[in-house]
C-alpha cells in the first residue's frame, strides 16, 4: 500500500481510495452526532427527574430548526464555500471539523448542566417567547456543528470531485454517503440504548459523538497530508491550475436554469427524507403496534438500504448514465411512501418495514445522481460555490420543515397520553405530517422532469456515463 501510495498520486487507484476512505470516516461521524437526538424525542418529553429533558414536540421542533441559525439566516454556508474556492480543500476542512468539534462540546455541557442544576433548567426567556436557557444554549451548540458538518460536506464533494474527475466518480460519491449513512444507522440503533448503558444519562449519546468527532478530525488531519502531496506535485509536474476564483462567478451559477432544478429538487426531496428521519422513532411507536425499545430500528433499515444501494446506483451511473432519470424514479417512490404512511388504517408493522425499504431505495437513486450530475452543469473552478449555493437551499428546508411539522404535532396531533417506563407523555396522530411530506414528494416529482426536460435541450449529458472511455 505504502508504494502504491508513493507513486503519482493523481494516478495512483490506492491513494485516491485512501482519500476516499478518509474522508468518508469524517462524514459518518458527522452524520452520527447530527441524528444523536432523533431517536431520542420520545425520551426528552420525559420530565428530567425520570430521565429526560422534559421537552415539548414544538421544543423539539426549535431545536432542529436551529440547524439553520448560521448556515441559512447568516449565509455563512454560502460564505464557507467561497472560502472553500478560495482557500482550498484543507483550510476550510480543518476549520468545518473544527466547528463541530466545538459545537457538540457546547451540546454536551449544556445537556450535563441542565439534568444537575433543576434552578437553571427552569429558567426561561420572556424576549425569546418564554423558551428555555437550556434549549436556546443545546440549540446554539447544534447550530454551530451544523454549520460545520455542512462546510465539511461541500469541502468532501469537492475533494472527492478533484481526486475521481474522470474515473469512477459517481461510485466515489455514492460510497461516501453509504458510508455517512453508517453514522445515521448507528445514531438510531444505538442512541436509545446509551442512556441505559450510562445510569440512564440523556448526555450519553452527546458524549459518545464529542468523542468520535475527535476522532474524525484526527482523520482529515491525515487526509491533508495526502492532498498537500498532490498540491505539490501536479506544481512539479507543471499540471494547469484553474482560473482563481471570482465572486461574480455565483451570477454565473444563478443564472442557469438547470441549477436551480437541481437546487430545488434537492431542497424538497431532502425536506421529505431527513425531516421524516428526525421523528421516524417517534412516528412508528405512536402509529404502529411496536414497543419503543424497537420503534427507532424501522428507521434503521433506511440507511443500511443506501449503504447497499447507493454504491450500486452510483456505479450504474459512472457506466451507463441514465442520472436524471435515476433522480425521477427516487422522486416517485419517495412519494408513494409518504401516501402509503399517511394513510391512518394501515397500521401494520410489516408494511412499515416494506415502506423503510423502499424509501430506502428512493434515498440511494436519488443522491447517487444528484450530486455527480452538479460537476455537469457548473465549471470545477465554480463547484464550491455551486454546492454551497445547494446546500444552502436544502438547509432551508432542513431548518424550516421540521419546526413546521412539530408545531404542527404540539397544535393539532395530540390525541391522548401514554405511558413509557412509568412516565407519562403525549400520543400523536402522524396523519397530517405525513401528507406535509407527500406534498414535498410531489413537487420533487415536478422538478426531476423539468431537470430531464433541461437536459434534453441544453445537452448537459446528465443520463451519458461519468467513465470516458
Amino acid at each position: 500500500m505504502v508504494k502504491a501510495i508513493q507513486k503519482k498520486l493523481s494516478e495512483s487507484k490506492t491513494a485516491r481510495w485512501s482519500v476516499l476512505a478518509l474522508v468518508s470516516f469524517t462524514m459518518m461521524c458527522a452524520y452520527f452526532i447530527s441524528d444523536i437526538m432523533s431517536p431520542l424525542k420520545t425520551l426528552l418529553e420525559k420530565e428530567i427527574a425520570d430521565g429526560g429533558l422534559g421537552w415539548t414536540s414544538m421544543d423539539f421542533g426549535v431545536f432542529n430548526f436551529s440547524y439553520g441559525w448560521f448556515t441559512v439566516f447568516l449565509f455563512m454556508l454560502i460564505i464557507g464555500g467561497i472560502i472553500l474556492d478560495k482557500w482550498g480543500t484543507k483550510f476550510t476542512g480543518v476549520l468545518a471539523t473544527g466547528l463541530m468539534l466545538v459545537g457538540v462540546a457546547i451540546k454536551y455541557f449544556v445537556i450535563e448542566y441542565t439534568v444537575s442544576n433543576p434552578d437553571f433548567a427552569a429558567q426561561t426567556l420572556p424576549w425569546l417567547g418564554n423558551i428555555h436557557s437550556s434549549l436556546l444554549y443545546i440549540s446554539l451548540g447544534y447550530a454551530t456543528f451544523c454549520l460545520g458538518s455542512e462546510i465539511a460536506g461541500i469541502t468532501v464533494t469537492r475533494i472527492i470531485a478533484r481526486w475521481f474527475a474522470g474515473r469512477e466518480l459517481a461510485l466515489a460519491l455514492g460510497l461516501q454517503v453509504a458510508t455517512a449513512r453508517l453514522g445515521t444507522a448507528a445514531a438510531f440503533v444505538l442512541c436509545p440504548m446509551l442512556p441505559e448503558w450510562f445510569d440512564f444519562q440523556i448526555s450519553a449519546p452527546v458524549m459518545v459523538g464529542l468523542a468520535i468527532m475527535c476522532i474524525g478530525l484526527i482523520t482529515y488531519l491525515v487526509f491533508c497530508v495526502m492532498d498537500a502531496r498532490l498540491d505539490k506535485e501536479e506544481s512539479e509536474s507543471n499540471v494547469e491550475q484553474e482560473e482563481p476564483f471570482r465572486v461574480r462567478d455565483i451570477i454565473d451559477i444563478i443564472k442557469v436554469p438547470a441549477f436551480w432544478y437541481i437546487a430545488i429538487l434537492c431542497l424538497v426531496f431532502y425536506s421529505a427524507v431527513f425531516p421524516f428521519l428526525k421523528n421516524a422513532t417517534d412516528f412508528m411507536f405512536n402509529k404502529y403496534p411496536i414497543d419503543f425499545d424497537y420503534a427507532s430500528w424501522i428507521p434503521a433499515m433506511l440507511p443500511f438500504g443506501t449503504i447497499l444501494l447507493t454504491p450500486i446506483f452510483g456505479r450504474i451511473y459512472d457506466k451507463v448514465g441514465r442520472g436524471a432519470s435515476l433522480m425521477l424514479i427516487g422522486s416517485v417512490l419517495l412519494a408513494f411512501v409518504h401516501v402509503v404512511f399517511a394513510m391512518p388504517q394501515i397500521t401494520s408493522v410489516a408494511v412499515a418495514i416494506a415502506m423503510m425499504i423502499v424509501l430506502g431505495i428512493a434515498f440511494s437513486l436519488v443522491p447517487s445522481a444528484m450530486w455527480p450530475a452538479v460537476t455537469k452543469i457548473v465549471e470545477p473552478k465554480k463547484l464550491g460555490s455551486a454546492y454551497a449555493l445547494i446546500f444552502w437551499l436544502q438547509n432551508v428546508g432542513l431548518m424550516g420543515v421540521p419546526l413546521l411539522i412539530n408545531w404542527v404535532l404540539n397544535e393539532y396531533c395530540i390525541v391522548g397520553t401514554q405511558v413509557l417506563d412509568g412516565a407519562t407523555i403525549n400520543k400523536y396522530d402522524y396523519t397530517t405530517p405525513m401528507v406535509i411530506f407527500a406534498v414535498l414528494s410531489f413537487s420533487a416529482i415536478l422538478f426531476a422532469l423539468l431537470l430531464k426536460r433541461e437536459d434534453k435541450k441544453k445537452g448537459y449529458g446528465l443520463e451519458l456515463p461519468n467513465i470516458k472511455k
